[in-house]
């Protein structure tokens, strides 16, 4: 007999440092106006003062401290936040379904902007007070689409402790990959991307939203189009300017692969959660799938309010859409995408 397996509880965690986007275009302004050339700049200025974002959160306190960061120092601020950050998710979420720590049988988490070994989740396992005995795994390379495979994975402990709960965590302190230069990929990542984490329960109890199938597509021909590589040592972002087309195609075919076999079209479904990518992303995706603006409002909020906060941000978007009550017996479709480069969907009953 067929398991169904239900999100219970959604939570999420920012730093507490708010920056308004024009506050850190000054900010860029002072201290790199000079590395730009004349055209860079004026894209500088162009998408910070785009009115889709409003501020992001940063685990720091000053913006100064980007500048003079070293990369034992980042790897330091991110090992600090990513615990604090996915303490405090996993924390509500737990508390949010009703349970104690005690009963969550397995954890995963999927970062894709700092390292560690021993994985984040080994420090979960004390700041949270996890049994001893506890399956804890980590994620990492997946990128902002990283969500949707750890929560499929989530599925799979499931079946091996059907009575217990499993907790899926993404975490990104995305300021950690900070750098700067006369470079399109800088200046829009920039731009863009902010910190934070969510942390979701998992169990097989008929409470919830359920969880009815997923898909993934990658298309690894276009891979130099969205990565991270090294340089001097350091994560450079890298996105190319076709990306958001690129991203739609993809999560387009996805999203079909998804609803065909449910014999179900884009029409039928009630609700969508995307990954807020950025404006071009969503408007590229929005066309490309036949979407309409009120389905993708939730999508929008997050982008202007928190940026992208890379994979926990198809999180941040189900907690937006949950402010409201859903309708019982609707579909929905949670999409996120990233490096691959990759588009995940999922498709849930509410």
């Amino acid at each position: 007999m067929k398991i169904n397996h239900y999100i219970a509880s959604i939570a999420t965690a920012s730093p507490p440092y708010v920056f308004r986007q024009d506050e850190i275009k000054d900010f860029m302004l002072k201290h790199y106006s000079v590395k730009l050339n004349m055209r860079n700049r004026d894209i500088l200025i162009k998408v910070f003062n785009h009115p889709s974002m409003q501020k992001r959160n940063f685990a720091f306190e000053n913006l100064e401290v980007l500048l003079n960061e070293t990369p034992d120092e980042k790897i330091a601020r991110f090992t600090e936040w990513a615990i604090k950050l996915s303490t405090e998710a996993v924390q509500s979420a737990i508390a949010k379904a009703g349970l104690n720590v005690k009963d969550i049988s397995a954890l995963i988490v999927n970062t894709c902007t700092g390292y560690l070994c021993p994985g984040i989740s080994t420090y979960l396992i004390d700041s949270l007070g996890l049994n001893g005995d506890a399956r804890v795994y980590d994620m990492v390379g997946s990128g902002c689409g990283g969500a949707i495979p750890n929560l499929e994975l989530c599925c799979g402990l499931l079946k091996e402790s059907p009575e217990g709960a499993v907790v899926s965590v993404s975490v990104e302190i995305c300021s950690c990959t900070y750098q700067m230069g006369d470079d399109l990929s800088l200046i829009f990542s920039n731009a863009l991307f902010g910190d934070g984490a969510a942390a979701a329960v998992i169990w097989n109890r008929p409470e919830g939203l359920e969880i009815v199938s997923s898909r993934s597509r990658y298309a690894t021909q276009y891979r130099e189009d969205i990565r991270f590589i090294y340089k001097n040592g350091q994560l450079h972002n890298q996105l190319s300017s076709r990306l958001p087309k690129l991203a739609a195609r993809t999560a387009a075919k996805t999203t079909n692969e998804l609803l065909e076999p449910k014999g179900l079209t884009v029409e039928d479904i009630e609700y969508w959660v995307m990954h807020s990518g950025g404006e071009r992303v969503i408007n590229e995706i929005k066309s490309e799938i036949g979407l309409n603006e009120k389905q993708i409002t939730a999508t929008r909020n997050v982008l202007a309010q928190w940026g992208n906060v890379s994979s926990p941000t198809v999180w941040f978007v189900l907690n937006e859409l949950q402010k409201e009550s859903l309708a019982k017996d609707k579909w929905l479709v949670m999409l996120a995408f990233g490096a691959g480069l990759a588009a995940h969907g999922m498709l849930l009953k509410t």
